[in-house]
This record gives C-alpha cells, structure tokens and sequence, in this order.
C-alpha cells in the first residue's frame, strides 16, 4: 500500500477517528526517532581546509584591477 493511499484512507476518517488514528500512531513515530538519533553533521567551517589560506583583500584588489584592465576591448 503507497502513502496516498493511506492518506486517501485517513481522509475518510471522521474527526475522532484521525484524532484516534494520530493518538495511536505518534508512540511508534517517538519510538523510532529515540531509537535512530539523527546523525551529527559536519561542521562547515573546515570545509575549504584543503585548500590553503584564502587570498588577502589587497590580493585581490590587484588580480582585479590586471582583470578589468583591459575592459571593454576595442577588438569586439
């Protein structure tokens, strides 16, 4: 059975019973989620690590003044 199926089911209900359906099914959802703890993630601030110390601001300001040197080109 697929999940829009079951939600087309629990669609039918009457308001006590999804209430009832709700009260009965939320100890297995809580039951499953202190069983599998969600994993710890990876902190991003060493993500770019490998990649040696970033350029100073005075670097780039030279690499984009030799960059936009020549802008625009006659030749176009």
């Amino acid at each position: 059975m697929s999940l829009q199926e079951v939600l087309n089911l629990a669609k039918q209900l009457s308001v006590v019973d999804k209430v009832r359906l709700i009260q009965q099914i939320a100890p297995d959802i809580e039951h499953e989620l202190m069983d599998n703890p969600p994993q710890e993630r990876k902190s991003l601030w060493g993500l770019c690590s490998d990649l040696g110390q970033a350029p100073s601001a005075s670097e780039i300001d030279v690499i984009r003044t030799e960059e936009w040197a020549n802008f625009p080109r006659d030749d176009i």
